[in-house]
């Protein structure tokens, strides 16, 4: 939660973000309905980083990481992953996107891996269906299993591994034809909090040591602990960012900064906790304050029309 006094701070611009959302909108229609999933949706990760993606059912969490999987296709502004825009990209160098430049966990073990394979074969599948040799398949599946931790399990089938050993197993399939991108959907939603840290210690070391971007949605509250940054989403956009950072004596442990995110557009969002506390409703009054922006309530109050009621605006 943000706490009083939070500077609110614009993400420090990269170079070359490896990941660059800008003024991201997804609209699902159907028949006379649109839901707008995305609103004006702006994000930069760096290469190499791990970090999270947070927030309530229907914040639009899941639609930015099926768009960044190339699963969907945003409806305006600007999604670049390395050097492919997402927006522009053609059916063809989609499909060669997902097979060799993403990786992708979903939630369900069951969607990750073929329940009739072992899991040597599992992982091979990816390299052999991008056209490569069994031998070299075999001996990559071999390689990444034993960086997952389960080179002594790669001839057991996913019923015979337990829930964390398949997601695994599914980490090793993801990352099958070395791409430089991991996503992962809730990855531990159906595992155990000790299981769970073992899936994310997976996930870091092999950010560490191979350097793939990742990039996590989940709803694991001790998430923070486990990655570089967490990104918070309300109402289909980013509200606000908790960045570590290290300290310096090793009794203390890493510090926690939290910011409202502020958009090139010069937007924020105030956090609801604020909002009700100060009774900020559709208006407020921004004033500059020497080395600070002041928010505060509309000072008049007036009667709401609608039900009667006394409050501010």
């Amino acid at each position: 939660m943000t706490q009083p006094g939070t500077p609110i701070a614009a993400p420090q611009p990269a170079e070359t973000p490896y990941i660059h959302c800008e003024d991201l909108f997804k609209i699902y229609k159907s028949d006379e309905l649109e839901v707008v999933a995305l609103r004006g949706l702006d994000l930069r990760v760096e290469r190499g980083e791990m970090m999270a993606i947070v927030g309530a059912s229907g914040s639009g969490k899941s639609t930015l990481l099926n768009i960044l999987a190339g699963l969907d296709q945003p409806s305006a502004g600007r999604v670049m992953v390395g050097e492919r825009n997402l927006l522009t990209v053609t059916d063809e160098d989609l499909v060669d996107y997902r097979r060799r430049d993403v990786g992708f966990v979903w939630q369900q073990t069951g969607r990750n891996l073929i329940p009739y394979l072992t899991a040597e074969e599992n992982v091979s599948v990816p390299m052999a269906l991008d056209g490569r040799s069994r031998r070299f398949a075999t001996e990559r599946a071999r390689g990444l299993l034993d960086q997952v931790g389960l080179a002594e399990k790669r001839k057991r089938r996913p019923t015979e591994l337990s829930g964390g050993e398949q997601q695994r197993v599914a980490i090793a399939v993801a990352l099958a034809n070395d791409p430089p991108l991991l996503l992962a959907d809730e990855p531990t939603g159906e595992l155990d909090s000790a299981t769970a840290d073992e899936v994310f210690e997976v996930m870091r070391r092999l950010n560490h040591d191979i350097g793939v971007t990742v990039v996590i949605v989940t709803h694991d509250r001790e998430i923070t602990r486990r990655v570089d940054r967490v990104v918070a989403m309300r109402d289909g956009r980013t509200s606000t960012e908790i960045v570590r950072r290290a300290q310096f004596r090793r009794d203390e442990g890493d510090a926690l900064d939290e910011y409202a995110v502020v958009d090139r557009s010069g937007r924020l969002q105030i956090p609801r906790e604020y909002m009700d506390e100060l009774g900020i409703g559709r208006r407020a009054r921004v004033t500059m304050q020497d080395d600070h922006v002041a928010v505060r309530a509309e000072a008049d109050a007036d009667q709401d029309a609608s039900d009667g009621r006394w409050r501010r605006r």
